[in-house]
């Protein structure tokens, strides 16, 4: 499904990633560990399309992320570290994503109710408002209702207090052998009991990858 080959990004004279080939299949549940400043963030840049290689190539599904960015936006679920600072409302948003992606609506309202967030009363506030607790569980409930083939999660639970990151992982524990799940996280002993491969980062290369 992703497929890297010698890939790398250099910032200035700094390189951020160094010469990465690896492949992300379906059915891979994987764990994205390592350091801050070891290249996770910027690998998951480059797959979404947001940088441009310095050198080397990815591919979605076949796709250059750049190139035919609609298409991989269509098959991908992102939620980022830090949520974007959209200011549009919930009720804008909605409508936009339903329009946009072909998404349900009422599956937007199911998995934010399965987070335990209330979109009800807060339709018409705006997106940017939002506390960061339920800024996260808006964006998890999106990416789960557009049943995309590849979910990827940048530290998904930072802004999820205990019992919130039981219901993500509790929603994610379904069968997810069609598709491939990407977890950038440092917390290993919550997600390891529904990974399948962990990936190591240091020093923008690839030190392990395990599967088990």
């Amino acid at each position: 499904m992703i497929t890297t080959k010698n890939l790398s990004k250099k910032f200035g004279k700094t390189l951020s990633l160094d010469s990465v080939s690896i492949e992300l299949n379906k059915g891979d549940a994987i764990a994205l560990m390592g350091a801050n400043g070891a290249g996770k963030t910027t690998l998951i840049r480059l797959i979404m399309g947001y940088y441009h290689p310095s050198a080397g190539s990815v591919l979605i599904n076949g796709h250059n992320p750049i190139k035919n960015r609609i298409e991989i936006l269509h098959s991908v679920s992102f939620v980022p570290q830090l949520p974007p600072p959209i200011k549009l409302s919930l009720a804008e948003l909605i409508s936009y994503i339903s329009h946009s992606s072909n998404v349900e609506e009422k599956l937007i309202y199911h998995y934010a109710n399965e987070m335990k967030f209330d979109i009800t009363p807060n339709l018409h506030k705006s997106f940017f408002k939002l506390s960061g607790g339920m800024k996260q569980k808006f964006l998890i409930a999106i990416s789960l209702a557009k049943e995309s083939q590849i979910i990827i999660y940048d530290e998904p639970t930072a802004n999820l207090d205990p019992k919130a990151r039981d219901d993500f992982y509790r929603l994610l524990s379904t069968d997810t052998s069609q598709k491939l799940s990407l977890f950038v996280t440092h917390r290993i002993e919550e997600v390891k009991d529904i990974v399948n491969r962990q990936i190591y980062m240091d020093l923008g290369k690839v030190v392990t990858d395990e599967r088990y």
